[in-house]
């Protein structure tokens, strides 16, 4: 495990509990499932992405720290790029997770932390889990990491892509089953990302049963 300064560590537990009480004040923030987090090490999480608010909203949701992935563009903002420097978030290039951002990935996870990825490489259009580009089960498989499948369900309707500026809402966070890292060592690659897949839409479509959601895709 990293050995980060004890004002780094307090800095981020300090935002956590921030998120989480705006979260809560805001759009009901529940979490479904944290007792499907592992306790100790190396995990990838994989979640559906649906706003800007996914990352913060589920890294604030485990009692464990989280690592982010940011676009190396966003680095270039004065206080924002403070703000993610400040979480070690890891840069990524403008296509996508590059060769720097997957080593870097990789080192965090071998040193048993957690990482948070969006397989569907972008937010969604319509609010909709899209299939899965393949690449990130060799991560967690070189990594010897859980993988913890993760639904996020509201976020779009708050703020979805087409506008600048997030409304209100009701945003939920599931949990699911993690695979135990030998289990993911077993599997056929394209098998695993199936699997992932599935436990992702699985997890989505349980947070869509809530009165909240259900009475949105009755209207």
């Amino acid at each position: 495990m990293s050995q980060r300064s004890l004002p780094n560590r307090l800095w981020y537990q300090i935002l956590r509990w921030l998120i989480c009480l705006v979260g809560s004040l805001a759009f009901g923030l529940r979490y479904v499932g944290r007792g499907n987090i592992p306790k100790n090490g190396p995990v990838l999480v994989v979640s559906n992405h649906q706003s800007h608010f996914d990352p913060p909203l589920i890294g604030s949701g485990c009692w464990r720290r989280m690592n982010y992935l940011a676009r190396e563009t966003l680095f270039r903002f004065a206080v924002f790029g403070w703000l993610i420097r400040s979480l070690d978030a890891i840069p990524i290039d403008r296509d996508g997770m590059g060769l720097n951002g997957i080593k870097e990935s990789l080192r965090r996870l071998k040193r048993g932390e957690m990482v948070l990825i969006f397989p569907e490489g972008t937010r969604t259009r319509d609010g909709e889990v899209a299939p899965f580009r393949p690449g990130f089960t060799v991560l967690a498989a070189r990594s010897k990491a859980w993988i913890l499948p993760v639904a996020i369900e509201g976020a779009y309707d708050v703020w979805p892509r087409t506008k600048k500026l997030p409304g209100l809402g009701t945003i939920h966070v599931a949990f699911g089953q993690a695979i135990p890292p030998e289990e993911v060592a077993n599997c056929d690659e394209r098998e695993l990302m199936a699997e992932v897949e599935r436990r992702v839409r699985q997890c989505h479509a349980n947070l869509r049963k809530h009165p909240s959601f259900a009475r949105k895709r009755e209207s």
